[in-house]
Parts: structure tokens; C-alpha cells; sequence
């Protein structure tokens, strides 16, 4: 995997991370078992299944809505 892919996965995994805790203050135990179930824990974790709210344009404000409404349901 190319350096730029990874890192590309790691700020989109942060990015998505911090906008849903800031988002949601009030349901942050929710938050995180979402954070959870998304990319695992443990030897599990896979941050680059954050890709799934992503597109061909990349991080923008339309991942954070499908991210939000991801945690919504």
C-alpha cells in the first residue's frame, strides 16, 4: 500500500472520529461504540473501513453527512 494511501485512511478515519464527537457531545458513549463497530478494536481495527463514507472527490463535507447519518440509524 502506497505511504499516501495510509495516510489519506488515517485522516479520513481522524476527521470522521473527531466530527462525530463534536457533533454529538451529548451522545458520546453512543459515538463511540459507533467508532467501534466501524473500524473494530483490537487486532480488529481496521481505520480503513472509514472509506465506506468516502467517494472519488475524497474527504468533503458530503462524507460527513453520509457519516452522520450513518450514526444517525
Amino acid at each position: 500500500m502506497p505511504l499516501g494511501t495510509k495516510n489519506r485512511q488515517i485522516q479520513t478515519s481522524e476527521l470522521c472520529k473527531q466530527y462525530l464527537r463534536d457533533a454529538h457531545k451529548d451522545k458520546l458513549p453512543l459515538v463511540e461504540e459507533f467508532i467501534q463497530e466501524t473500524e473494530g478494536v483490537g487486532k480488529q481495527q481496521n481505520i480503513a473501513s472509514w472509506g465506506q463514507f468516502t467517494d472519488v472527490k475524497g474527504i468533503d463535507e458530503a462524507m460527513l453527512k453520509r457519516v452522520d447519518a450513518a450514526f444517525q440509524e
